[in-house]
């Protein structure tokens, strides 16, 4: 499997930066492509150790206006050209709308294009109305899910698969070139399991690299993590997986110290409790999260812009002090 990693020296966890591709989530605006890769930059810039998008194609909510996103994986070659230092990822990658063999050439093509840098985050989404509008069946998400598993996970870590079963195909199926990771198990992935049931949690404990939970629709704080813990490491138990292996990552809703921060939502249900206060009170909560078993975070920022993440570079240092 890929490195499930932690924090660079002095560091003591990863800290991403999740980038806003959805309409009207850039501080209130919506992203162009150059900004995206403006932000990409900016993250590299000020420390982040890692960026990240969401995949999603169309938000439709009862008396709300839509909200459309760019397409995932398409930024997600840019990002790899655009950056040269900082992790990629999507968070996550809906297994539901591509076809799962296909899923795992275009991360093997990403990881190429980033010189391994790729973190492959997948899920098996969960907004009807995007499958509706753009004709993907919605039923039986998580048994599509498992199967494209049992295809995508193959072909990363060995190269091939031969799989028939009731949702996929792929006979004899090879990846040619392969990426920089080779022989070290491909791109980490990482499955995001928090709101879809226990059997989503005990698929990402028998196959990911790391497991990720989706925070910024509750209490983006330390306090909150230790009732998930106890299901993750419960959901190793059930299949037999020492819970020190599976890397744990989440996302969380922080509000940039020092700036008039509005919080605009991060979804269409709503933002949560967002981390604040000074930088270095955000920063000894990291270390927080650190010390509660988490090696990566995942910050939505608010303000969600370029000059959100230089206002976020302070928090950063003041982390790497100790």
């Amino acid at each position: 499997m890929g490195d499930a990693g932690g924090g660079p020296a002095g560091r003591p966890l990863k800290v991403g930066c999740f980038l806003p591709v959805v309409e009207r989530q850039m501080d209130g605006g919506s992203a162009r492509g150059r900004d995206v890769l403006a932000m990409a930059r900016a993250a590299e810039a000020v420390g982040f150790d890692s960026v990240w998008i969401p995949d999603h194609l169309l938000f439709r909510h009862p008396g709300e206006d839509e909200q459309g996103a760019w397409e995932c994986f398409a930024l997600l070659g840019a990002l790899a050209v655009a950056t040269e230092r900082v992790e990629i990822g999507p968070l996550v990658a809906c297994t539901g709308w591509r076809n799962p063999a296909l899923i795992a050439k275009m991360a093997d093509t990403v990881d190429e294009l980033s010189e391994g840098r790729l973190v492959l985050g997948l899920g098996a989404g969960w907004h009807e109305p995007e499958y509706r509008a753009f004709g993907y069946p919605f039923d039986r998400r998580v048994g599509r899910f498992e199967e494209a598993l049992a295809v995508i996970l193959p072909l990363l870590r060995d190269g091939r698969v031969d799989h028939a079963g009731p949702f996929y195909q792929a006979r004899e199926c090879e990846l040619h070139p392969r990426g920089p990771r080779t022989g070290r198990g491909g791109p980490p992935v990482l499955i995001g399991a928090l709101g879809t049931g226990p059997r989503m949690l005990r698929l990402a404990a028998r196959h990911a690299d790391l497991w990720n939970a989706w925070m910024t629709w509750g209490r983006s704080y330390p306090d909150a993590i230790p009732p998930l813990r106890d299901l993750v490491d419960g959901a190793c138990a059930e299949v037999g997986r020492d819970p020190a292996t599976l890397g744990r990552t989440v996302a969380i809703l922080a509000e940039v110290p020092d700036t008039a921060a509005r919080l605009v939502r991060t979804s269409p249900t709503g933002g949560g409790e967002p981390l604040a206060g000074t930088a270095e009170e955000i920063a000894a909560a990291l270390r927080g999260f650190a010390a509660e078993g988490i090696a990566h975070v995942q910050v939505v920022l608010a303000p969600n812009s370029v000059a959100g993440i230089e206002a976020f570079a302070p928090v950063l240092e003041a982390l790497d002090r100790g």
